[in-house]
């Protein structure tokens, strides 16, 4: 749908339905270009909104056929309809009953929102609004109903036709020809979580027993011939609910738990009620064909949205303004889920990895928005990182605050009061202070205010009192209404580490201990002041992130080279180490934009040496305290006038130095981690991959012949996929036929198999060679690309939009080349074209050159005149903000 005037929709605004539905019957005749859809609703009045208007309807891209009220066809003149809405204007102050007909054509349907046909596919996906498109609707989520649901279709074409809920029957029609099959679904629900899935799916089945001993039937669907790559995903989910069974005492509900994998879709999954639709990137997966990091993908998402059961179905959110109400703690359960399941400090550092890589880039530039939203004109423009990972932070620090036992009681609390509601974030909030009595008042801030809060600290010893000082102020940078902005609620997890390299006790002047090494920051500056400390102790601060904010501590070379070898607490001694980097990384950029040398990383090496000599750090943090700081990185600690080619030069110089200098360590390292067996996905067997990987990364990085045809070895050897794609990525960066050779061999080997063959584009796309923007652009032209596939477009052009080097090319080519892809994807699929556009959103903070060229790009969309609701809204921010 396009708009030339798309206006906001408030949060201050929210009003409560004028009707509610009670029960919703729906009957589905699936036609590839003409499916007929018949809805019987069963409505009232809303005795808790005002006044006795008119019924508005939702409802877009579909055609009426017919109105009925109470069994009465309703006469023209009796509605209206719009492009966007049917409105009835007479309707009786008692209960009623509403049939409406409508079609609507699934294969031309290429914004994969609604229901669609794909590869003769029918599929739905009805979140955030998409359920318009299926019929006319009160589609919002605080409108929550009971569906019953008959799909009828050609039994040959479409064998399998699954819905919401629990199956009710089957029958064939026409002599065979055609069959049916009714879903019904017990719990209320809004119709986002509504799902419909048709086609030609073979099926692998289990079954898991819940506590109280009920036996649930498991299915995954997935197309004809991949059925040997569901056993991981099917795990995942036996895995997922015995852990929310554990650590959540939530038990499933449904009699069927039904999982679908398509290959065209919008999301990664979503989680409709009893039938979750996955994108088939997060289900499908063999030693062969997916990597360590697919596995744990898999599993992640799996959970994710089998966790979303409780945490966003059984409890919806009123509004769409309270998504993080149901993304931010359900992303939080699925971090907890697989921190229990893998490393828990690997987990960690992974999670803050992407919080920082993506919410904090958002929250610093024209994008930044609160964890909830007070507007939006698209809503699919708030699935967000600030929703989805800041929302999971505020969960997190939630637990810290409350304790674990405590959070636990407070969930338990908000799942029985709520069971069945469309609930708030203070909903929420209001049953975590109740269950412990702790007051969340100024916790709440977290959810309205926008922006990255900075954490300034000041530390100092007195050896002759023995006592040290901390300082804590917490600021709000220029640009995000820093008088405005009142102070958070902070926990900050600390932590006085001996020469010893064990934390020394943490008492208060007064005598009072500091349990669990955890002090609230509640005001702009605080101080603490702390006593008995016999030496210097070196101060660790924000252990285990336990607040997504920006740490400025003034630290000692000496200090974070001690902390990156002593500190017991192993995320901070992994964070030391990336602040070191930073630092180094930093001054390097400064030198290049002079013209001048880099000085050598000694000190910094040495430090790292030792910090990834200690043998009984898991392998899995040890590749992780390997893996610098990403250029994002330092760009976003640089801040402003950003010269991308510098901090490129300066990235690739650290890793060709620290390749260089531990490169009997490394060489070590790759043999002593090489695991001779069969591949496993489990945790230790992936550590070692992925320090054995690392490794072969840093010695390649020298540029020595030797390294180079190590790499090319070890991938034409890659008995696993893990081994073989990594391999692929290092030697895509490597100038010499040995590129040429692995990409070609690799086409040849996974050119028929869609998921695989991603990689090949993935790779080439985020090449940092020169002769990347002309390879990609003749990418788009390849057989195997697909140029609606969501997929394909993310793996190609929006992989190209994040690279650091050729996106930001000094000639502007890269910015020029993203925004006519984004005006192509947006006349088809708006959705997947915003996101890729939201690669712009630190453009203001480029040095002049680049700058002007990234204005001149957003201007060139700006000024079209056909532009989705979607990019129209993110394009204005990025100009405006």
């Amino acid at each position: 749908m396009r708009t030339d005037t798309p206006h906001a929709i408030l949060l201050k605004d929210y009003k409560p339905a004028a009707f509610l539905i009670d029960t919703v019957h729906l009957d589905f005749n699936l036609e590839p270009s003409a499916t007929r859809v018949k809805s019987k609703l069963k409505m009232r009045r809303n005795p808790a909104a005002a006044g006795s208007g008119a019924l508005h309807l939702d409802g877009e891209n579909i055609a009426l056929e017919q109105v009925k009220l109470d069994g009465r066809v309703l006469p023209a003149a009796e509605y209206t309809v719009s492009a966007t809405a049917l409105t009835i204007p007479h309707l009786p102050q008692k209960p009623f009953t509403l049939d409406i007909t409508t079609v609507i054509d699934p294969e031309a349907n290429k914004a994969l929102q609604g229901l669609y046909r794909s590869k003769g596919i029918y599929c739905t996906q009805c979140e955030a609004q998409g359920f318009r498109r299926i019929t006319y609707f009160l589609d919002r989520p605080d409108v929550l109903a009971r569906y019953t649901t008959r799909i009828e279709a050609d039994i040959g074409e479409v064998p399998v036709l699954l819905g919401n809920g629990n199956p009710a029957e089957r029958g064939t029609l026409d002599r065979g020809r055609r069959h049916y099959a009714i879903w019904k679904d017990p719990h209320p629900k809004p119709c986002y979580l509504f799902a419909l899935v048709g086609g030609n799916l073979k099926s692998v089945a289990s079954s898991f027993r819940t506590k109280s001993g009920r036996a649930v039937d498991l299915t995954i669907y997935v197309e004809p011939g991949k059925e040997s790559r569901c056993a991981w995903a099917m795990d995942s989910l036996k895995r997922s609910m015995a852990w929310d069974e554990k650590r959540f005492g939530r038990e499933y509900d449904l009699d069927v738990f039904n999982i679908v994998a398509v290959s065209d879709f919008n999301m990664g999954a979503m989680e409709n009620k009893g039938l979750n639709i996955f994108n088939d990137r997060l289900v499908l997966a063999t030693p062969e064909t997916a990597t360590d990091a697919a596995y744990e993908a898999i599993e992640a998402v799996i959970a994710h949205e089998y966790f979303h059961n409780w945490t966003g179905n059984r409890i919806t959110c009123r509004d769409w303004f309270q998504l993080c109400l149901k993304e931010g703690l359900t992303v939080f359960r699925d971090q907890e889920f697989s921190a229990d399941e893998r490393s828990r400090t690997a987990q960690r550092i992974q999670d803050v990895r992407q919080l920082k890589a993506r919410q904090f880039p958002e929250d610093a530039g024209p994008l930044a928005h609160p964890v909830r939203p007070e507007s939006y004109i698209e809503i699919n423009n708030f699935y967000t990182a600030t929703v989805y990972e800041k929302g999971a932070e505020l969960c997190r620090m939630l637990q810290t605050i409350l304790g674990t036992a405590g959070f636990s009681q407070g969930l338990d609390l908000y799942f029985k009061r709520h069971d069945g509601d469309a609930a708030t974030v203070e909903d929420f909030l209001c049953c975590l202070s109740d269950a412990t009595g702790v007051d969340l008042t100024q916790f709440k801030l977290w959810y309205s205010q926008p922006g990255t809060p900075e954490l300034v600290a000041n530390f100092s010893y007195d050896a002759t009192r023995k006592r040290a000082e901390l300082t804590l102020e917490q600021v709000m940078r220029a640009g995000l209404a820093d008088n405005k902005k009142k102070p958070f609620h902070i926990p900050v997890a600390l932590g006085l580490v001996g020469p010893d390299g064990k934390d020394m006790p943490i008492v208060l002047e007064n005598g009072t201990p500091v349990t669990d090494g955890l002090i609230d920051l509640t005001k702009r500056n605080q101080t603490w002041r702390f006593k008995e400390l016999p030496s210097r102790p070196v101060l660790s601060l924000l252990r285990g992130f336990s607040a997504p904010v920006n740490l400025t501590l003034n630290r000692s070379d000496d200090d974070l080279s001690f902390q990156m070898a002593r500190d017991p607490d192993l995320y901070n001694r992994w964070q030391a180490g990336q602040d070191y980097a930073l630092r180094v990384l930093i001054a390097a950029v400064e030198c290049i934009k002079l013209g001048n040398r880099p000085p050598k990383a000694e000190k910094l090496i040495a430090a790292l040496q030792l910090s990834i000599a200690d043998d009984k750090i898991e392998p899995a943090l040890r590749a992780q305290m390997l893996t610098q700081p990403g250029e994002a990185e330092v760009a976003r600690a640089i801040a402003r006038d950003i010269d991308p080619a510098a901090i490129h030069l300066a990235c690739r110089g650290l890793r060709r130095q620290v390749g260089t200098a531990l490169a009997d360590l490394f060489t070590e390292a790759y043999g002593g981690m090489e695991i001779k067996g069969p591949y496993s996905p489990d945790a230790e067997s992936a550590g070692k991959r992925s320090l054995r990987n690392a490794a072969l990364a840093l010695l390649t990085a020298r540029g020595r012949a030797e390294d180079v045809a190590r790499a090319a070895d070890h991938f034409s050897s890659a008995r696993n996929a893990t081994d073989e794609i990594d391999a692929l990525g290092i030697l895509t960066n490597v100038r010499g036929p040995e590129r040429g050779k692995a990409l070609d061999r690799f086409y040849d080997k996974w050119k028929n198999d869609h998921l695989v063959i991603d990689n090949w584009f993935s790779f080439q796309a985020s090449s940092s060679l020169p002769s990347c923007l002309a390879t990609v652009k003749r990418l788009t032209m390849h057989p195997l690309f697909q140029p609606k596939n969501p997929n394909k477009l993310r793996g190609l052009i929006g992989v190209f939009a994040a690279n650091p080097v050729n996106f930001n090319r000094p000639d502007g080519a890269g910015y020029e080349f993203v925004a006519e892809k984004v005006l192509e994807i947006d006349d088809f699929n708006p959705q997947v074209a915003s996101r890729i556009l939201t690669s712009f959103r630190s453009w203001r903070s480029l040095e002049p050159n680049r700058r002007k060229l990234a204005r001149k790009a957003l201007n060139r969309i700006a000024k079209s005149r056909k532009l989705s609701r979607d990019v129209h809204e993110i394009v204005t921010r990025m100009l405006e903000g």
